[in-house]
């Protein structure tokens, strides 16, 4: 295994444990120590369903980016208080939530602001729902795929907030209604009831067989996903130096 984050990383260790076969705890553990194996593991694993968490909702690539960042970040200096109450998944799910619900409230403030200085803020998404991490050719049928990606991906982002973020919990990342419940702090027959709505107003706009190309969809992976954990490598390695 190379240690060597790109750009150069500081942290170079003697790198023993597997910790892709690690449980919870001790994956908590490792990170706490800032163990680059626990660290890509950790980011690794959980780095497509945090965006998607952030994505569903502040809608913006770059924003969720950020807020995938700083909730590594935030659990960096709280894994050492990690039990296992919940699963490291649902405990992380649930700080990226707060961390986009954070920088949303934000964000409203700041627009706030502008628009009492009668500022007109144009913003324009700057990727497409459903476009994909990489540049390689596309094989034969990608093409339509993608086009159904996207019809799909506009209605979900039609939804309302709480309708959003627990189908795409439920949906794509595949999440419990108890876990979705557990990352939202709500009961869990509201999770459920937000999800049959949700499916409900789907349904109106979608034809069945749209709902197979779920899987693939709000990608976050290849090269994004490398990226993001050089990242968190790096500001682990910045804050253990200045403590």
């Amino acid at each position: 295994m190379n240690d060597t984050v790109s750009g150069g990383n500081p942290m170079q260790a003697h790198e023993t444990l597997d910790y892709s076969q690690s449980d919870d705890l001790s994956l908590a553990r490792g990170f706490s120590a800032g163990e680059p194996a626990a660290v890509r593991v950790i980011t690794q694993r959980h780095n497509q369903r945090l965006f998607r968490a952030a994505w569903s909702i502040l809608r913006d690539r770059t924003e969720a980016e950020d807020v995938v960042q700083s909730s590594f970040m935030k659990a960096f200096s709280a894994a050492a208080e990690f039990e296992g109450r919940s699963s490291l998944s649902t405990w992380l799910t649930k700080i990226a939530i707060n961390q986009a619900l954070a920088r949303k409230r934000s964000l409203h403030r700041q627009r706030a602001r502008l628009d009492e200085k009668s500022v007109v803020i144009l913003e324009e998404y700057r990727d497409k729902l459903m476009r994909g991490s990489t540049t390689s050719l596309l094989p034969d049928g990608s093409l339509a795929q993608q086009q159904i990606r996207h019809v799909l991906g506009s209605a979900v982002a039609c939804l309302s907030d709480d309708f959003r973020t627990v189908f795409i919990l439920r949906h794509i990342e595949g999440m419990s209604v108890e876990e979705v419940a557990n990352s939202l702090e709500i009961l869990p027959a509201t999770a459920k009831s937000r999800d049959f709505r949700a499916k409900r107003m789907l349904k109106r706009r979608l034809a069945p067989e749209l709902k197979s190309a779920l899987t693939g969809s709000f990608p976050f992976a290849g090269a994004d996903c490398a990226a993001m954990t050089n990242r968190v490598l790096q500001s682990i390695c910045n804050a253990r130096a200045g403590a």
